[in-house]
């Protein structure tokens, strides 16, 4: 134990991907790293470790380069294939219809830290963990965070950047639970398309494919959404019975399915309020929590941490904290709404199915619509 008080500028709860991009835009904007306290309750090695796949847009790549942590082990994705189980109709997005490199990229949680983590210990910010937050007191001058290993942290600003899962969290202001979980795994196939990302509407949810190198060649990223208790019987399985009916799910564009990692599987749901006091402001997973759909969850915490560092510069006050609220509040509107309304609209029932297959094969024949869409993913709301 130990009673020491650190005094900063900027306390981040949080050293996921959103904190440490926060600390590295703070220090590219012009605050000492030593102004700059990072709280975790894992231990660097830990989170490295982490193995989960991420989608990052192309916006977000680019935003990882302003702070020096791109580029980083990564396969592009050249073309995203959105379809309907069951359906006719389908949209493909090309990198050479929006002039880029490409359209995002599929990476590992933990090398996205781990090149974050070296970008904050060379500007020689502030690293305090394993440390847990026990309690925040908001004064009017400053926030004093106190840890459980007696220290205190001194902070113009808390800045709260580590949300968890939907199933461990308390409800906000806007909360849906999409009865749904989430089954991740890394699966092989016998015919994969490089650089090629599917998008999969089926009745119980989307499934999703991200194109990933790895050492055994080209594999897929799986996020399966699905009835929970569905999920706890298809994690269940043997591989051979549930690489059938993944394959069964999702058609045989790629081939057989011939080989799964090990599987795990959490809930999904919306979880979303823009909190924030004189002193304090939530961003990223501690903000809004969304549905996998489209992967929009992380690129939008990114464009967070961006827009907050540019008003602290200005001043770590209740001004920057106003200014940075109504700054996101029409990306955020826009991105949240979307992901919710694809997470609810493709797995309803009924006669107005074939009419959303219509409208994927009218939004791949009209460019106007599938520039915009593409857009909000690649950069959000500008």
């Amino acid at each position: 134990m130990t009673n020491q008080t650190y005094d900063v500028d900027v306390a981040i709860c949080g050293a996921g991907p959103v904190g440490l991009a926060l600390a590295g835009f703070l220090v590219r904007r012009g605050i000492a790293g030593a102004r700059i306290a990072l709280i975790d309750g894992k231990s660097l090695g830990q989170a490295i470790s982490d193995p989960r796949s991420i989608a990052l847009s192309w916006g977000s790549a680019q935003l990882l380069q302003e702070v020096g942590a791109w580029p980083l082990a990564a396969t592009p994705i050249h073309e995203i294939h959105v379809s309907r189980r069951g359906q006719l109709g389908r949209s493909l997005m090309q990198r050479e219809d929006h002039d880029v490199p490409a359209l995002g990229y599929v990476t590992r949680y933990g090398a996205v830290v781990d090149a974050l983590a070296k970008v904050g210990e060379q500007a020689g910010v502030l690293m305090l963990r394993p440390a847990r937050v026990t309690s925040l007191d908001e004064q009017p001058d400053a926030a004093l965070l106190h840890l459980d290993d007696g220290s205190t942290v001194r902070a113009g600003v808390a800045v709260q950047a580590e949300g968890g899962l939907f199933g461990a969290q308390d409800q906000r202001a806007r909360s849906r639970d999409y009865e749904q979980s989430a089954v991740i795994a890394r699966v092989t196939t016998a015919l994969p398309i490089a650089h090629r990302a599917f998008e999969r509407f089926t009745d119980e949810g989307p499934l999703a494919l991200l194109p990933e190198d790895g050492a055994d060649g080209h594999q897929y990223a799986l996020v399966w959404c699905m009835r929970p208790e569905r999920a706890q019987a298809i994690l269940a399985l043997d591989d051979t019975r549930f690489l059938m009916q993944l394959g069964d799910a999702f058609g045989a564009r790629l081939g057989a399915f011939t080989k799964v990692s090990p599987r795990s599987a959490f809930p999904l749901g919306l979880n979303a309020e823009a909190r924030a006091t004189a002193r304090t402001v939530a961003i990223g997973n501690a903000a809004q929590t969304l549905h996998p759909v489209a992967g929009q969850g992380l690129n939008l915490g990114l464009r967070d941490a961006a827009v907050l560092a540019r008003q602290l510069a200005r001043g770590t006050d209740a001004e920057a904290i106003s200014r940075f609220t109504e700054d996101r509040a029409g990306d955020r509107r826009t991105t949240i709404g979307l992901t919710d309304t694809m997470a609810r609209a493709f797995t309803i029932t009924g006669p107005l199915q074939p009419l959303l297959g219509l409208g994927l094969a009218a939004l791949d024949l009209t460019r106007p619509a599938r520039t915009l869409l593409a857009d909000l993913m690649m950069f959000g709301r500008r």
